[in-house]
């Protein structure tokens, strides 16, 4: 379901708006080519690694049932998960952003990227929750395991548009599915939520490449206003969601897995900085890190450069702990807990 000004947004000719060539969605802006992937494999097997996992256990903040009960309504809660899992309070919703409680990023239980640290709760501790947002098909967004415990228990599932298919394909009701093309929105209650552009790919197989959309989200409550990445390469896509929605409250911006070999669909920290003041964001929280191997950079790196990089530009950075309520709006103060277990 779209807004009127959704729709009118849409016929905005100066917007990056979705494009489908031969049944595949396109990138709107054009980038330079990735690394082969004989190559990037090539690369794996070659180099060396250095601090790829942690030495000692990532500092998780136990949650349970109780304690998400007993957040204030009035105010909008964030809490990290790992990598880009955030669970939302917003506008008195219970919300997840692309939850993934499996134990590997991948299309087998034996083989991929292994979690460097469990959730803060197990998924039965998850009740009545309002609604969920996919970003995108990539197994460290969409996690069938987590999609199948969580369909009884969501009202609503909000997908880039192909993505929907996935979902129903696993048991989700159609009349949950709200799918969305670029700047388009659906609104619930007093919460509405627009799919905006990214720079990125999908898919899931060999030979199901970008069949479905990606997508990043805007998150916006009475309250304040949230933006959500999703996974993307630097595009001027940011200044034209900052232009159209900012200033934002908050941003929780893509943070790592980036390297040369794939530049063109994830940012450098030092683009997750330009992408946030694009957006005209308030505070920064780095997502999509510190919780599975996914480049070649040390694991600790995207926090510590962008750490580094918002100080000098005298920008909020907020890197809550795995567990930790962090209330938006409010100067509340975050460690750089990464640095204790290097």
């Amino acid at each position: 379901m779209s807004t009127p000004l959704a729709s009118a947004m849409a016929a905005d000719t100066s917007l990056f708006t979705t494009q489908v060539n031969d049944g595949k969605y396109q990138n709107a802006q054009a980038m330079p080519a990735n690394a082969s992937v004989w190559g990037i494999l090539w690369r794996y097997v070659s180099e060396q690694r250095v601090d790829a996992a942690p030495s000692k256990g990532i500092p998780v903040m136990p949650l349970n049932a109780s304690q998400l009960a007993a957040l204030p309504v009035e105010q909008s809660s964030i809490i990290r998960f790992g990598h880009s899992s955030v669970y939302m309070q917003v506008a008195g919703q219970r919300w997840l952003i692309d939850p993934v409680f499996s134990q590997r990023t991948s299309p087998f239980s034996f083989i991929g990227p292994k979690r460097f640290h469990q959730p803060p709760l197990e998924l039965s501790d998850l009740e009545n929750i309002d609604g969920v947002l996919i970003s995108h098909d990539h197994y460290d967004h969409l996690d069938k395991h987590s999609i199948k415990l969580l369909k009884d228990k969501v009202q609503h599932f909000v997908v880039p548009e192909g993505v929907d298919q996935h979902l129903l394909d696993w048991g989700v009701e159609a009349n949950k599915i709200s799918r969305l093309r670029w700047w388009q929105s659906a609104s619930f209650g007093d919460l509405t939520v627009a799919a905006t552009p990214t720079q990125h790919f999908s898919g899931r197989g060999l030979f199901d490449g970008n069949q479905t959309l990606w997508a990043s989200y805007v998150i916006d409550a009475p309250e304040q206003r949230i933006f959500f990445s999703g996974d993307s390469g630097y595009f001027d896509g940011f200044k034209q969601i900052g232009e159209r929605y900012g200033p934002f409250d908050l941003t929780m911006m893509e943070t790592g897995a980036y390297d040369k070999d794939w530049s063109a669909v994830h940012m450098t920290p030092e683009q997750t900085l330009q992408a946030h003041l694009d957006l005209k964001g308030k505070a920064l929280m780095p997502v999509h890190n510190s919780t599975f191997d996914l480049a070649f950079h040390s694991w600790y790196e995207p926090l510590e450069r962008i750490s580094y990089l918002s100080e000098l530009a005298d920008v909020q950075l907020v890197t809550p702990k795995i567990g930790e309520v962090f209330t938006v709006g409010q100067a509340q103060k975050t460690a750089a807990w990464w640095r204790d277990i290097k």
